[in-house]
């Protein structure tokens, strides 16, 4: 994938190296939240409240900056995630003036090591990266790209694109309404109905990753040989089957949340091949799970 030397996405926040107190404002950004909390039972008027709020982003700036491995830090992750992070704003834009005549709003991407706080919850390396709709943020611990060549036999800095492109797509279904719709759907309680919508949003947001991957070649020529095929057999090695049986030798259909291996490749191909955005919808509407 050409990637190096190009231009750079500036949503990019590094807290590489920073604990996860500190990651949310640290000893002095506690005390400064307690500060401003305390004017405002007090009755304090909003000038006062917004210079207390300031005092507080300005702790959080400060830590930032100064954290090892942080915001100083300019490595081949960092650099890779915010060239694929711009393609992913400049694709997205279009597409939305184009073929929805609406404004994309760009999320974050939040790179940490190890866990931090997100809207979502305690953010773990564990987890791989993920998308929190509560802030909408993308966080990934770029020691993943590691795991997926090594654990899961799929290297490739394309695959790593696809892995980033896959995340920013849960940011445009939130955007969509999409992710309200499973949040509607989790809420009643049914795991097995919960499972089936979510094997939706993630085949939907595979697909996605293809569009913007069919964009992003054609407007900037990013493709080399033999990346399409890095791509897609990451898509194949994260599959919901591949993983139960790697880990457990069996497999459970009502258990999978993401798809088969077989689903996963499908869907980001078509969005790869077709670059049609208005052919997400039917993933979502699918009736029955071999529809997908």
């Amino acid at each position: 994938m050409r990637w190096r030397g190009r231009e750079r996405s500036e949503n990019v926040e590094d807290r590489r190296g920073l604990s996860p107190q500190m990651a949310i404002g640290g000893g002095g950004g506690i005390l400064a939240v307690i500060v401003m909390l305390a004017l405002k039972f007090m009755g304090a008027g909003d000038g006062v409240q917004q210079m207390a709020g300031q005092l507080v982003n300005n702790v959080q700036d400060r830590q930032v900056q100064q954290a090892p491995g942080g915001e100083g830090v300019d490595d081949d992750h960092r650099e890779f995630c915010q060239v694929v992070l711009a393609d992913t704003e400049k694709v997205w834009t279009q597409i939305f003036a184009e073929q929805m005549g609406i404004d994309y709003i760009a999320p974050k991407l939040i790179m940490f090591s190890g866990s931090t706080q997100t809207a979502c919850g305690q953010g773990q390396s564990a987890m791989g990266p993920f998308y929190c709709p509560g802030d909408q943020q993308v966080y990934i611990d770029p020691t993943f790209f590691d795991d997926l060549a090594q654990k899961y036999n799929a290297p490739g800095d394309f695959a790593h694109a696809y892995v980033l492109a896959h995340e920013v797509a849960h940011h445009v279904q939130k955007l969509l309404g999409y992710s309200d719709a499973m949040h509607a759907v989790r809420s009643r309680g049914d795991e097995r109905e919960t499972n089936r919508h979510s094997v939706r949003l993630e085949l939907q947001a595979d697909f996605l990753a293809g569009v913007w991957a069919h964009h992003a070649h054609r407007n900037f020529d990013i493709l080399e040989e033999g990346d399409m095929e890095e791509a897609i057999n990451a898509a194949r090695q994260i599959g919901d089957d591949a993983l139960q049986k790697a880990a457990t030798g069996r497999v459970d259909v009502h258990s999978f949340t993401h798809g088969t291996s077989a689903q996963r490749v499908r869907w980001f191909k078509k969005g790869l091949l077709s670059g049609r955005v208005e052919l997400a919808k039917p993933i979502w509407e699918a009736i029955a799970y071999e529809e997908l």
